[in-house]
């Protein structure tokens, strides 16, 4: 599978209420995130791939986001190998705080894309 053929959406289109998987490294994610991700990062993503199908048990599609979208095409091409629903964010976390959706820390201080 090449990246072309990957399945991909606009941030535009995640919904509010969408799995949004996070496979960047822990600074990035501290910098700023998408509130209820669920944060993998690709680092450790064979060893937690449990806690991603266990969230995706419930029929639910992944969204997966890295900074730009290089990592999570990756992990989404590997979770659509594993026969998970899952597609890449283009764009990634610098397309998500582009077009104004929210972000949160985990200690309350602005968020941004590190």
């Amino acid at each position: 599978m090449n990246f072309a053929s990957l399945p991909s959406v606009d941030v535009a289109a995640v919904p509010s209420d969408g799995l949004v998987l996070d496979v960047r490294e822990d600074d990035e994610w501290a910098a700023g995130h998408v509130e209820g991700a669920l944060h993998v990062p690709m680092s450790d993503f064979v060893a937690r791939f449990g806690e991603v199908t266990e969230a995706v048990a419930e029929g639910r599609k992944a969204y997966v986001m890295c900074r730009v979208g290089g990592r999570s095409a990756q992990v989404t091409q590997y979770l659509v190998q594993q026969g998970v629903d899952a597609v890449n964010v283009e764009g990634g976390m610098l397309a998500w705080d582009g077009a104004g959706r929210p972000m949160v820390t985990d200690n309350g201080t602005q968020a941004f894309v590190l």
